[in-house]
């Protein structure tokens, strides 16, 4: 199998400051050629010596229509690369893009200018959305000057829970996100959650499960009881809309409590509940795992879907 490496994002997003940069660290100077494959051509061009020195030589596909599976696979006999790069038009539609059977996807990355990520995400939420899914790690550059990254984080973090968000400025990568920037106090007992911090604490706790780890929480929720889930197991959650009507996720946790018989399927209730850290068969390894001290019914909210935007 040939291993291909996807970086992605809109037009002077950073993708060839990226790949000019790993083209010159020490750990890709390996044995092989590697055929960069370049959908879209920025300001930024890349360095002839870096890729004399790693032995890249680049293609260039300015058509979404010349991008095939044909294409790709004559380019890969004509130049007979160990690796493959693509440099992908974020203007192109993702989720169209096909692969020569025999190559596969090692990783995909995207580059995002936080100063403009706001238009994009708005105007473009769909197309945004494409780009991130896959990504196994998400770069916002050029965040110098603005205040609440943590909307960014929690809007893509609601479209990719398991992506890795880097934040960079002009002098490097910026430090963890704090407790302060939380909507909550965590040090409120119990911590009650509401249509819109909901899924803000769904979402930090897959990150920075240690903060919550002992402490109580409380929050309306629907009940579900997957197939195959342990006696006295349920997972109450929230819908979310992550990017649009058509495109919704169920946001929760596994939750134990020996009376969840008296409740059915889909009943609403408010859950008051201790978060642990604890291995589960579903997680295939440690998560958060509520031990509620209380589900009593409720109401069914006014909005019942939470939303990211």
């Amino acid at each position: 199998m040939k291993p291909v490496y996807i970086i992605n994002g809109f037009l002077e997003s950073g993708k060839t400051e990226f790949i000019n940069f790993t083209l010159d660290q020490p750990y890709f100077q390996i044995s092989g050629k590697t055929l960069l494959l370049l959908c879209e051509e920025g300001e930024v061009e890349y360095d002839p010596y870096v890729l004399k020195r790693s032995n890249t030589v680049v293609e260039v596909i300015d058509e979404e229509a010349d991008f095939t599976v044909e294409k790709m696979v004559e380019l890969e006999k004509k130049h007979h690369p160990e690796r493959i790069i693509i440099e992908y038009n974020g203007m192109w539609k993702f989720r169209d893009l096909r692969l020569p059977w025999h190559w596969r996807v090692e990783q995909q990355i995207t580059t995002i200018d936080a100063s403009t990520f706001p238009v994009y995400f708005t105007n473009m939420k769909s197309m945004v959305a494409d780009m991130l899914r896959k990504s196994e790690m998400i770069i916002f550059n050029r965040c110098d000057g603005i205040g609440d990254l943590n909307v960014y984080k929690r809007n893509v973090k609601a479209l990719n829970p398991a992506a890795d968000i880097i934040f960079e400025d002009s002098s490097g990568e910026i430090d963890e996100l704090m407790e302060d920037d939380l909507p909550y106090d965590l040090s409120a007992d119990p911590i009650v959650l509401d249509d819109k911090t909901y899924g803000i604490w769904y979402l930090d706790s897959l990150d920075h499960l240690d903060r919550y780890v002992g402490k109580k929480i409380q929050f309306t929720a629907l009940v579900m009881k997957p197939d195959g889930f342990p006696k006295d197991y349920f997972v109450p959650g929230r819908m979310a809309m992550t990017c649009c009507a058509e495109d919704m996720t169920f946001l929760g946790f596994a939750c134990v409590y020996d009376k969840i018989g008296l409740f059915a399927e889909r009943d609403w209730v408010k859950v008051t509940a201790v978060v642990e850290k604890e291995y589960f068969a579903d997680y295939e390894g440690e998560g958060p795992v509520l031990h509620a001290t209380s589900v009593t019914k409720a109401k069914q909210p006014k909005e019942p879907v939470i939303s990211f935007v």
